[in-house]
């Protein structure tokens, strides 16, 4: 009988040429499905954000010095603000458009890097202190259930009139379903994949359904022949394809920076779950101060060519549980193909053609597993809400995050929804004195 926990190939092992690009693909696939809901949820270019997801975690392993096998994927965290900031007036009267996020996501990122530093001079303990579970377990919630009035409007409404569709909620419910089954009945690769796979069979009976329009001058037919089989991704560069919003500077930052609260909480809880499946500790060595400059510099990156925030990949990580793949190698290889496909004409019009309610089917599960994944780090936090001191943080981190509260600094800028929630959170947490039972 085979060692279930036996390690296949180590950090530092390579395989041969033909079981590298299989094992890479099967990376590629655990992160294809959420890496691309992102931008097409944003408004993103999901070419340009596979770019910045492969060089993003190319730059991570350098980074890394090529000790720790995770990948970067589109963030979910990013998605309202990015939203909200989208939103804002430009100098015409029109909304910024995605791009309008693109300063903020920047500076989030920089977030990262002071954090490495003062990680490098102080060490971590600081840190875990500033943001443990009851903190950061209902602000993943906030995240989730935040998410879900955008999930479900995109699942019932007609896009183009804004109005509920049975056809487009019958559409969002097949997908649903699909991407359930694939979850629970699939096994091996396939498991890693409900996603994707919920995509393209919400993909094919949306075609039937007549919302993937194959001839006329908006049809699939005449997008692809005027696509180049290889073509440059449309990045969106400062200065360059767009000037920055410096009107909504305040903004834009209170929108996009706090997040990043949240993005460092989930980074650590990804390092030491990693840690546990390769078994040494990647906090020590090479250290969370590199894995955590690793990231900031990814999403720095992804903001100066028009890509969601990056961030490391629990569905990579399953894949290592799983596979016992520990293979840094293999996650390269992922980001070499990540990469490849974004210069793919055919593929971006393919990815661009995905009916808004495919894409709202699979935003109810993968949201509300956002949610749930909150309620879990609570729960292996040990997060006693006997406890009246914890009870109260939890629950005004909840209630003003899904509530939508608002507060206004000064008259050019405002703190709302899961920022506002997560520094409130930090601030309770901090002041509020401990009253006996489990504070963590």
């Amino acid at each position: 009988m085979s060692d279930s926990t036996a390690t296949v190939l180590d950090v530092h092992e390579k395989p041969g040429a033909a079981l590298w690009g299989l094992l890479s693909l099967q990376h590629l696939f655990a992160m294809f499905g959420a890496t691309v809901l992102v931008p097409l949820l944003t408004g993103l270019n999901p070419s340009v954000a596979l770019v910045t997801s492969g060089l993003g975690t190319l730059l991570f392993i350098a980074l890394t010095k090529g000790r720790i096998p995770a990948y970067l994927g589109s963030s979910f965290a990013f998605i309202a603000p990015i939203l909200a900031a989208a939103a804002l007036p430009g100098p015409d009267g029109q909304p910024l458009g995605p791009t309008g996020a693109m300063l903020g996501a920047f500076l989030a990122g920089a977030v990262y890097l002071v954090v490495a530093l003062c990680i490098k001079g102080f060490g971590v303990g600081w840190l875990l202190r500033l943001l443990p579970p009851v903190v950061t377990g209902p602000v993943i919630v906030v995240i989730g259930l935040g998410l879900a009035p955008v999930a479900v409007s995109m699942a019932s409404n007609d896009p183009a009139t804004s109005a509920y569709s049975g056809t487009h909620f019958l559409i969002a419910a097949a997908t649903l379903v699909l991407a359930l089954a694939f979850s629970v009945v699939m096994r091996g690769i396939f498991a890693v994949v409900p996603i994707l796979l919920a995509i393209l069979g919400g993909y094919v009976i949306a075609a039937f359904a007549g919302l993937v329009p194959w001839s006329g001058e908006a049809g699939m037919q005449a997008k692809l022949a005027a696509a180049s089989f290889v073509e440059f991704p449309a990045f969106a560069v400062p200065f360059v394809t767009y000037d920055l919003p410096w009107q909504h500077f305040a903004t834009i930052v209170l929108l996009l920076v706090p997040v990043a609260i949240v993005t460092i909480a989930e980074h650590i809880g990804d390092q030491i779950v990693i840690s546990r499946v390769i078994g040494r500790n990647t906090l020590e060595d090479p250290g969370l101060h590199r894995s955590l400059a690793g990231d900031g510099l990814a999403t720095m990156l992804a903001a100066i060519l028009g890509g969601p925030p990056n961030t490391t990949y629990g569905e990579n990580v399953g894949v290592l549980a799983i596979t016992r793949v520990f293979s840094v190698y293999v996650i390269a290889g992922a980001a070499v193909i990540a990469v490849l496909l974004g210069f793919l004409g055919d593929f971006r019009v393919a990815l661009q053609s995905i009916p808004v309610p495919v894409i709202g089917g699979v935003a109810i599960a993968l949201f509300g597993v956002i949610a749930a994944s909150g309620l879990r780090t609570m729960i292996e936090g040990k997060v006693d809400l006997g406890n009246k001191r914890n009870l109260f943080i939890v629950s005004i981190i909840l209630v003003l995050g899904i509530g939508g509260a608002v507060v206004h600094v000064g008259t050019i800028a405002q703190l709302s929804g899961t920022a506002l929630a997560a520094i409130v959170g930090v601030i309770l947490n901090a002041v509020l004195p401990y009253n006996g039972g489990n504070s963590e």
